[in-house]
């Protein structure tokens, strides 16, 4: 199958319902395996086992990956970067993950689809946000502002929240980077599994050599819900579930299937309650309404002239 199609089939809304659970489910996977496994060397680990994976599914596929314009020899600079955005936004989001809940992460990170609505006219001029794009914006930006001031105030898990909160916020933007250079280099025109080799090789090969240098060791016993979770983000997000986000974004249309991540950060905070009994408050709550309204004015396509 090749072809673009206009409007969603009920197996395409299955997959997107059900890549937007595994999403959010991730960060309460993630919070589970740092009980036992360091944070960098942990996403290290997941990249590049997923590596591993995508290898072998490229060879399975007999996909040429350096057609024209997306040659490696074209593309490599911007795999490098984003390679490297990829890894810092993980090691934000790990590191954070030790100091602030998993659904309040889920929130945070969430912004990004606001912040590449607002950068994406650097890029690409002719995408410049008109105002109900702008409204989105500062809806969301006034409701995050309103849940970190909460890390300060009252803080829900420590002290130090709002180091994780900020760290949460911080791969937003870098996730935002990532698809920015992605957009703006020669990647552009790579096949997805390219793209998605370079930022998992690079990543894990620089978190797991930043979580050599700083000191980090492998656990000499790990227990086995820490096991399935580490196995959980290799096999079913990081290599399975992003195959089939970009398998659908070769086959339907983008703007259509892009709102099904208003509910990733929804599945995110109901798995923290539940799973690991985060606690549920009015900032974190008007903090999650707000981002969604915001990617959805964002994202809702305009009336044709």
């Amino acid at each position: 199958m090749t072809d673009r199609r206009a409007h969603l089939d009920l197996f395409a809304m299955v997959c997107l319902v059900g890549c937007a659970a595994l999403w959010g489910l991730n960060q309460t996977a993630t919070k589970v395996a740092l009980a036992e496994i360091p944070p960098l060397l942990q996403a290290g680990v997941r990249s590049l086992c997923a590596a591993v994976l995508l290898a072998g599914w490229i060879i399975y596929k007999k996909l040429d990956l350096a057609p024209g314009e997306g040659h490696w020899a074209y593309t490599w600079r911007g795999g490098l970067l984003t390679g490297s955005l990829f890894a810092a936004e993980f090691a934000c989001i790990f590191i954070g993950l030790q100091y602030t809940t998993a659904s309040r992460m889920v929130v945070f990170v969430y912004f990004s689809p606001l912040v590449v609505a607002a950068a994406m006219p650097l890029v690409a001029p002719q995408e410049k946000l008109h105002a109900r794009q702008v409204l989105g914006l500062l809806g969301a930006f006034a409701g995050l502002v309103w849940a970190f001031s909460e890390g300060f105030h009252t803080p829900t898990v420590g002290d130090k929240q709002w180091l994780g909160d900020a760290l949460g916020a911080l791969a937003a933007v870098l996730w935002a980077g990532t698809t920015l250079s992605i957009r703006g280099s020669r990647l552009a025109t790579a096949l997805p599994e390219q793209t998605l080799m370079y930022q998992l090789v690079v990543s894990g090969v620089a978190l797991a050599g930043a979580g050599w240098l700083s000191g980090e060791l492998w656990p000499a016993q790990i227990s086995a819900l820490a096991w399935g979770s580490l196995a959980f983000q290799i096999v079913v997000v990081t290599f399975a579930s992003y195959l089939l986000w970009f398998w659908l974004v070769r086959h339907y249309a983008a703007a259509t299937i892009s709102a099904f991540t208003l509910l990733t950060p929804v599945f995110g905070l109901l798995f923290g309650v539940w799973l690991l009994n985060d606690p549920l408050t009015d900032r974190l709550l008007l903090a999650l309404v707000a981002v969604a309204g915001g990617i959805g004015l964002v994202s809702w396509p305009r009336r044709a002239s």
